[in-house]
């Protein structure tokens, strides 16, 4: 990928934000503002529109040079997960319905391989049989996705979490995944939300269409990652990478269940119970919270890799 395309997919993606900011500023359509919002100022739910805009026409150049540089079929799985968003971010769809679609995605996935067939040794397990990995595989889906979904209630934590597991998993590889290029693209796309989500007026958020997408793509580079074909460069046990480079959303997932069912409430529930609200309660700026959630991360990692 030359620096000129680079350019331009940065510059799309932004002009891209901007241009959907004005039209949605215009139709007056803001994220409303209740007691779980973390913030005071009008902003649109258009970033993930942004993003997989931009990933889509990038990718769509390449298909018209007949230039492969990933299986574009993987754009309808994600996709699917991206219409879904958008559609809750507008509509307020009903959870069940998303939980279905979910699992609909998740067997996408898995007829195109993306299945753990393999614990790796965890509780003494090595290959599983078809139809128990296929369970697991829609179970691990689910919880990846709306863990990523959950996370998304701060400025750029759901966006920072997913550049983390691109990258790690792609620094970690001996070659380069099948899922490069694309990674790369996301990447790129997702640089000017940082601007538009750090802004003190009609800021961009990433919207339920953008984490979907988001985490249905950190699922594909994960359930890569404990396939047959990753090779790591070090001597790491693939199940606790996996979790490790998802280990905040895990956590944060876990906990906010805990709470909600001791509660007596639906764990799918809206509050303000997640660690980064506690954060913000202590006196926490959105950046800061996502620094140290990362710093956190990538230094529990970096000590597993020692």
């Amino acid at each position: 990928m030359d620096n000129i395309l680079i350019v331009l997919i940065i510059s799309f993606s932004f002009l891209t934000s901007y241009a959907l900011k004005k039209l949605f500023t215009k139709l007056n359509q803001f994220d409303a503002i209740n007691f779980r919002s973390v913030h005071q100022s009008k902003a649109t739910k258009t970033g993930g529109i942004a993003v997989f805009t931009t990933i889509f026409i990038f990718s769509f150049y390449y298909y018209l040079r007949s230039d492969q540089i990933y299986d574009f079929s993987i754009l309808i799985p994600l996709g699917i997960m991206f219409v879904v968003g958008v559609y809750d971010d507008f509509y307020n769809a009903d959870f069940k319905l998303k939980f279905l679609l979910q699992i609909i995605v998740a067997k996408i996935l898995i007829d195109y391989g993306l299945v753990i067939e393999n614990f790796h040794g965890v509780f003494g397990l090595y290959e599983i049989p078809r139809i128990p990995s296929q369970l697991f595989t829609v179970f691990v889906f689910l919880v990846i996705v709306n863990a990523i979904n959950f996370i998304d209630g701060i400025d750029g934590l759901a966006i920072t979490e997913a550049i983390k597991v691109i990258l790690v998993v792609e620094l970690l590889s001996t070659t380069a995944t099948p899922y490069f290029k694309l990674g790369m693209i996301t990447i790129l796309a997702l640089l000017p939300l940082y601007y538009f989500n750090y802004k003190k007026d009609y800021k961009v958020f990433l919207g339920d269409g953008g984490s979907l997408f988001l985490g249905t793509l950190i699922s594909i580079y994960l359930f890569y990652v404990l396939g047959p074909e990753y090779d790591l460069k070090y001597s790491i046990g693939k199940p606790f990478l996996s979790m490790s480079l998802i280990s905040y959303p895990l956590i944060d997932l876990l906990r906010v269940f805990i709470i909600r069912i001791k509660e007596k409430k639906s764990p799918f529930n809206p509050d303000q119970n997640h660690i980064h609200h506690w954060l913000l309660k202590r006196g926490l700026n959105h950046f800061k919270i996502v620094v140290l959630i990362n710093f956190l991360s990538l230094l529990f990692l970096s000590l597993i890799l020692l």
